[in-house]
């Protein structure tokens, strides 16, 4: 099992490196620069070469590029945000928890809900339940979180009046953001978790388990669920890491002060450091959610574990064969 939570480790360092040569790549090659954002749209060309020399910002892309690995790689330094003055950092840590927190509460709203609806569908294959449950399913897959969040704010703050419009201050500001994040999530659960049971419910162990005579809570108790969940597990082992990094648009909507009005003013401003630095944080908590999943599906399916374990054991395996065969060799 260390071997396989290893190696996913290491998987980890290519893949954070090519983000972070990616976005600070784009963000080079973008028409723009904070000098302008500083001295504002009236300045010189003069003056914004000026800046932009005493910024750093005129030096050849190679050498941008390999002062900033340096620095993160060393001193974990993601630069002087332009926009706040302040380590980048410093400006994110301040905004990071909101975002988290919407994300994994839209999450925890997914599971709650999603799951059991589909359990209901799979095993009410066919009746209205099932039909009720997939159309609402299509319909929350098919609909843009920006207009959802629109029309929730319409219908239950500006006509309904029942609940707050944004901000955080108290739970019930958190209601149609949360609502809002795991609409989408909560389509792609309750369709893989019907299809999945179906899955199971269709093998030949069930049919048997039915045909000894056991009752059907036990056989999807024992049988059906613990199987069934396991593509069910990673599907939402990759929403928790989307649910947090992809709010952008519903904290720009509700005017929530996370990581996604935090991005929008960093692209706004030309902040290049603060904007390479929200992306590649981004990147860390979706892969930590991939390793995560990955480390809960294989104590889930024992295959996984048996895969490297066993290869572990071939390995020595042959090791001792060579050895044992040299001896007698000699």
């Amino acid at each position: 099992m260390l071997r396989y939570i290893g190696r996913r480790l290491l998987i980890l360092i290519p893949i954070l490196l090519a983000v972070i040569v990616i976005i600070f790549t784009i963000n080079f090659c973008t028409p723009g620069s904070p000098a302008i954002s500083i001295l504002g749209g009236s300045a010189t060309p003069e003056k914004l070469a000026e800046v932009e020399h005493e910024m750093g910002l005129d030096r050849p892309y190679f050498v941008q590029l390999g002062e900033y690995l340096w620095n993160i790689i060393t001193k974990f330094d993601f630069g002087t945000s332009y926009s706040f003055k302040r380590p980048v950092m410093e400006v994110i840590g301040e905004r990071i928890g909101v975002t988290c927190l919407l994300g994994f509460l839209s999450v925890i709203v997914t599971v709650i809900i999603g799951i059991p609806i589909g359990i209901i569908a799979a095993v009410k294959q066919n009746r209205p339940v099932d039909y009720i449950a997939t159309t609402i399913a299509v319909v929350l897959a098919a609909l843009p979180s920006f207009w959802l969040g629109l029309m929730l704010i319409l219908l239950f703050s500006v006509n309904l009046k029942v609940l707050p419009i944004s901000e955080l201050g108290t739970p019930a500001h958190w209601i149609l953001p949360v609502f809002t994040v795991a609409a989408f999530p909560l389509a792609n659960i309750v369709r893989m978790t019907r299809s999945s049971m179906l899955e199971v419910i269709r093998q030949d162990y069930v049919r048997t388990a039915r045909a000894k005579g056991l009752p059907q809570r036990e056989v999807l108790a024992k049988h059906v669920l613990p199987n069934g969940m396991i593509p069910v597990a990673t599907t939402v082992g990759m929403m928790l890491g989307l649910s947090m990094t992809g709010t952008i648009i519903v904290e720009t909507i509700f005017n929530i002060p996370g990581l996604g009005t935090l991005l929008n003013t960093s692209i706004n401003m030309y902040d290049y450091n603060l904007t390479q630095g929200i992306v590649v944080v981004c990147a860390v908590i979706i892969c930590c959610a991939n390793l995560l999943t990955d480390i809960v599906y294989a104590f889930l399916d024992p295959r996984i574990k048996a895969l490297y374990t066993n290869s572990g054991k071939r390995k020595k395996r042959s090791k001792d064969t060579r050895y044992q065969s040299c001896g007698e060799g000699m």
